[in-house]
């Protein structure tokens, strides 16, 4: 079993953030989210969107902001548990939590801060028989990393979508070479214009296949997957070959095991109090848009202050007898070292 001091269920920007501000405090922290990378939200459905409210920054993309809360927690170290969800807390007598995550991970926290944002975001799956047998093999519902796109060449793909994370699938499967077509239920996207651009040029030299349709149903021959059976926009009926399959239509949040950690929700949300934003249960906190209390406001900078108040409300529950002091990282010695920046002696 794993004992760490703070434990963050979350791996979204606020979740990223409450690591950096328990860093601080000289708490190294496990951080544990159901995707398989950090940026929650940011990453998964809108990584190249502009967000315009965060301090400072004029204008960045989900993925860039990410990427600059990556950089700036380094320093701490922190310990991601990628790709599995927390099944079940249990309070222990000696104090603390016992955590089991999805995956078998056991942990031993002293505090835990769930940033969970909206809930776990699971895949929306396509529902029709007998296709659940091939997820993994040949059924996805996350675009191909790029160590994998070789695997891909020369194949017949089909990707399901209309999003960035669809066509910038197809976009990819494409230049590392497979016979790409792109499926949705109308010939139109949801996703930056520069992509659709992309996209409709690779269609108007036939180098990218679309059909507007929707699936009804699959066609498999000795235990594989060989097509896709569809109700076309035109009206026709047609089977698409294919050798892999991308169903990439989003992500839906759902509370999941949250609602069985024994914590008070109000509207599928944590209640939490405002000076630390601890919940009814001690030791718990809840940041970000998983918490309610009077006045929430569902915003990325509401939830970093939020962070900043509970990794010292967590501090306090780890050690309650040490002091805690306020000190600025731009005359505190021990902060500058902490991050790496300090120039003196």
């Amino acid at each position: 079993m794993i004992a760490t001091d703070a434990l963050v269920i979350g791996a979204g920007p606020v979740g990223l953030f409450q690591v950096f501000e328990l860093g601080l405090l000289g708490i190294p922290a496990h951080v544990i989210d159901s995707l398989p990378e950090p940026g929650g939200q940011c990453i998964e459905l809108y990584p190249d969107k502009p967000i315009y409210d965060i301090p400072g920054t004029p204008v960045c993309t989900g993925r860039e902001l990410v990427a600059r809360l990556m950089t700036q927690i380094s320093p701490f170290k922190p310990t991601f548990h990628l790709g599995q969800q927390v099944n079940v807390i249990e309070p222990q007598p000696e104090g603390g939590f016992a955590v089991e995550t999805s995956s078998g991970t056991r942990l031993l926290a002293k505090t835990i801060i769930v940033a969970a944002g909206v809930g776990s975001f699971q895949p929306r799956r396509l529902k029709l028989d007998g296709l659940g047998v091939f997820e993994g093999t040949q059924l996805h519902y996350r675009a191909p990393g790029a160590d994998a796109l070789v695997t891909y060449r020369h194949r017949r793909v089909l990707v399901i979508g209309d999003d960035d994370a669809a066509l910038e699938a197809a976009l990819a499967l494409e230049r590392a070479g497979a016979q790409v077509t792109l499926m949705h239920r109308r010939d139109e996207f949801k996703a930056a214009a520069v992509t659709i651009a992309a996209i409709q040029a690779l269609r108007a030299n036939g180098r990218v296949a679309f059909i507007a349709a929707q699936a009804t149903g699959i066609e498999q021959r000795d235990g594989r997957l060989v097509a896709l059976q569809v109700a076309a926009a035109d009206g026709t009926t047609p089977s698409i070959a294919l050798d892999a399959l991308f169903v990439l239509t989003g992500l839906s949040p759902k509370l999941g095991p949250i609602a069985d950690w024994g914590l008070a929700l109000e509207r599928k949300q944590i209640v939490v109090e405002t000076a630390s934003f601890e919940t009814g249960t001690p030791g718990i906190f809840a940041v970000g848009d998983v918490n309610s209390y009077p006045g929430k406001k569902k915003l990325i900078l509401c939830g970093f202050h939020e962070a900043a108040l509970a990794a010292f409300g967590a501090a306090a529950r780890i050690d309650p007898d040490r002091p805690l002091h306020l000190e600025y990282t731009t005359t505190s010695p021990r902060l500058q070292r902490a991050l790496g920046v300090a120039t003196g002696s």
